[in-house]
Formats: C-alpha cells, sequence, structure tokens
C-alpha cells in the first residue's frame, strides 16, 4: 500500500507557473506508475497525465501537452507536476494517484489516490 499527499497549489496569475509535488510513504515508489488528475467545481474529474515506472515514459491529456511536465524524484520518493503558462481553465483541485500498471491512456483505474491540492488561476 502506499499513501500520497500532495503540495504545492496556491493561487497564482494567468500566464504564470506552478509546481505541484506528491510524496508517497513506504519503499515501493519505484513499483508505481504515477497520474495527475484534476477536478474542477461542478466538472467531472478529469486525467492530466501519467508517468511510468522508470520515468522514461510520460503521458498527457490534450488540454496540457506542451504546458505541463511530469516527473518523478526516487530518492525524494515525489512525482511532480510542473505547470507553464498556466490559463484560468487550469483551476482545479489536482490529485495524484498511484498504480502498479501503466496505462498512457486517459483512465481513472488508479489504486491509491491522495486527497488533493487547489489550484486557482486568476485571469
Amino acid at each position: 500500500q502506499v499513501q500520497l499527499v500532495e503540495s504545492g497549489g496556491g493561487l497564482v496569475q494567468a500566464g504564470g507557473s506552478l509546481r505541484l509535488s506528491c510524496a508517497a510513504s513506504g519503499r515501493t515508489f519505484s513499483r508505481y506508475a504515477m497520474g495527475w488528475f484534476r477536478q474542477a467545481p461542478g466538472k467531472e474529474r478529469e486525467f492530466v497525465a501519467t508517468i511510468n515506472i522508470s520515468g522514461g515514459g510520460t503521458f498527457y491529456a490534450d488540454s496540457v501537452k506542451g504546458r505541463f511536465t511530469i516527473s518523478r524524484d526516487y530518492d525524494a520518493n515525489t512525482v511532480y507536476l510542473q505547470m507553464n503558462s498556466l490559463k484560468p481553465e487550469d483551476s482545479a483541485v489536482y490529485y495524484c494517484a498511484a498504480d502498479i500498471y501503466y496505462r498512457p491512456v486517459v483512465t481513472f483505474d488508479y489504486a491509491y489516490w491522495g486527497n488533493g491540492t487547489l489550484v486557482t488561476v486568476s485571469s
């Protein structure tokens, strides 16, 4: 089992940047593919990005491709989401998730989820 804690959310102006972090507990971080998701008020949860176990494979939603970058640090047991050129429509609670399978598709089939961190982008 793995526990996930997101951080790094906050208020930023449109065009700005934020880096979200997701710290994973335990010694099994390297066994899990990781994903980022978001949910805006009144909307369904949306897939953002995923990264495979080695860190060499990534997949992004079309809405964030070219602006967001997912990465992972094995020494820190942490996965990151670097968000650049932020838009008001990126405002949401951002969640990270973990699963033993890497699926480079839009899917919510992840075994473990964090509690989220709020990102607000002002216009």
